[in-house]
């Protein structure tokens, strides 16, 4: 072979059996990857609503504790500042937080025969009910829980 016949080949790039080989590969990775990676995140979204849970009912714990074991009738003092400028849940710009899924949590005060605030997410669906990522998730539960 001359050294023409040997640029040509060098240039010619790739064949198609190995572009097949390797988008094959690709393919096979994307299937075990993805659906690891998905659940992945709706674990993150679940454990997020978690911990806004718990953040939401020590903010409550440390209102009741400054105004006589009396807990707010909705969530709204939690974020409006007091005569000193506090907020008993700071760090979300005077709003309330909402779950990952952009719905608002939900909130029942005491009342007789539930004496514990009750702080919830209805899930991504923001449906009562449901189960896998559309299941509540409720600070009545995290108690079990923890």
């Amino acid at each position: 072979m001359n050294t023409q016949t040997l640029s040509r080949r060098a240039r010619r790039g790739f064949t198609l059996a190995e572009m097949m080989v390797v988008i094959v590969i690709i393919g096979l990775l994307a299937t075990l990857v993805v659906p690891n990676v998905i659940r992945r995140f709706f674990q993150a979204q679940s454990t997020t609503a978690r911990a806004n849970i718990s953040t939401i009912m020590q903010s409550l714990t440390e209102y009741a504790v400054n105004n006589s074991g009396k807990y707010p009738e909705t969530l709204e003092p939690l974020v409006t500042p007091d005569a000193n400028g506090h907020c008993y849940l700071d760090g979300y710009n005077g709003k309330i937080p909402k779950d990952p899924w952009k719905n608002e949590f939900q909130y029942e005060p005491p009342q007789p025969g539930h004496p514990n605030p009750r702080v919830f997410s209805l899930g991504k669906d923001g449906a009562p009910g449901g189960e896998g990522e559309d299941a509540d998730i409720d600070s009545d539960h995290l108690k079990d829980e923890g």
